[in-house]
């Protein structure tokens, strides 16, 4: 199934048109590619509100010379432009047809930038909208959800293996373990890894963003292992957090009341809930047990395109859920100098119940 560029134009040109813009200069490359396809280093597009009925005479990418083939390859369905200064070209180009207003994407823009389109569209009034695109970007379509599930795919075999072959256990480094768990997801269809694997054991797993060093495993440890894969540009993310050898009776008791907190903060995964409301209902788990101080950050967050992207879930988030958002559920409690629990899942936010992607088993697994 081919993702539907024109389809996400056509949304965003509605959107343009809501806010009497004329058109929306789009330099955010995550945001080029998921209007266009177009994977390279350098890369502008314009987007006009008055190519309608799918004929897109005005809409352009723009991009350098050494993309010339690339961009023909992957976006066949618009005009190309060849220039090394990508959006300064297309500014100009908006004031050679004397547009009346071009929107920007000013939480990328810089000061510089800014003043220089400013000059080279003198009577474009310049109006900024920050996130337009990144609010398209929170309803994932079915080729979007097939492709963070392969991800995920990737990720939960991997961890599998790992298990599988002994991979985690005591005595190896958190290095090898991280290196070995990147190795498998590659192995099982993985384009790169999300993010830089998380191996965190014993007292390092309190520590939420632990990153792994040459600290070795230890019979009794907690280890938690917070990773992801990356399969056609899309991010997986799951947390799962394990016992060596031996679990002891505070390790089982906090393991219960983060997979507690972790089980209502997906349930009360809704279309139009707020998210200010999901996070409360996972840290309220936490709270009435007394470890609300220990919950450390938001619950979760939206992945697609980019392993962190809106909407966020947390105490000071902001908005409510769409039916298609694809986002993570991550409570966590963190005994400073002694081991800290996580467990994370990748969702996707449904009518009828949110679809889980991340299958491995949450249950208080002792390796």
């Amino acid at each position: 199934m081919p993702a539907d560029h024109g389809s996400r134009r056509a949304a965003l040109r509605a959107a343009l048109a809501a806010r009497d813009l004329d058109a929306l200069l789009v330099t955010d490359l995550v945001n080029v590619r998921y209007l266009t396809g177009f994977t390279g280093s350098n890369a502008a597009l314009l987007v006009d509100v008055a190519d309608v009925d799918g004929a897109e005479e005005r809409t352009v990418i723009c991009t350098d010379g050494r993309y010339l083939t690339q961009v023909a390859e992957q976006v066949p369905d618009l005009r190309a432009e060849i220039a090394r200064t990508s959006a300064a070209h297309l500014v100009e180009s908006v004031a050679r047809r004397r547009a009346s207003s071009l929107a920007f994407e000013s939480h990328v823009v810089t000061v510089d930038e800014f003043a220089a389109w400013s000059l080279l569209a003198p009577d474009a009034r310049l109006e900024p909208v920050p996130g337009l695109v990144e609010e398209l970007r929170m309803v994932k379509d079915d080729y979007e959800v097939e492709l963070l599930r392969a991800a995920c795919t990737a990720a939960d075999t991997a961890l599998a293996d790992l298990l599988e072959r002994g991979g985690l256990r005591p005595g190896r480094t958190e290095k090898e373990v991280g290196r070995e768990l990147e190795a498998f997801m590659l192995d099982h269809g993985a384009d790169g890894i999300s993010f830089e694997t998380i191996v965190a054991a014993g007292a390092n797993s309190a520590i939420p963003h632990h990153r792994p060093t040459t600290a070795v495993l230890q019979r009794g440890d907690f280890v938690k292992l917070d990773f992801g894969a990356e399969v056609g540009g899309y991010h997986s993310d799951m947390t799962r957090t394990y016992v060596l050898g031996q679990a002891a009776d505070w390790q089982r008791e906090v393991y219960a009341l983060v997979a507690r907190s972790q089980a209502a903060g997906c349930a009360a995964l809704r279309p139009g809930a707020e998210v200010t409301a999901v996070d409360a209902a996972a840290r309220s788990v936490i709270e009435e047990a007394g470890y609300g101080e220990l919950f450390l950050h938001g619950l979760g967050h939206g992945v697609g395109l980019q392993i962190h992207e809106a909407p966020g879930i947390g105490k000071l988030g902001t908005g409510t859920l769409l039916d298609g958002a694809a986002v993570t559920v991550e409570p966590g409690v963190y005994f400073s100098g002694r081991g800290g629990v996580r467990i994370e899942d990748t969702l996707v936010v449904r009518e009828q119940g949110p679809e889980l992607l991340t299958l491995t088993t949450k249950d208080l697994t002792v390796v």
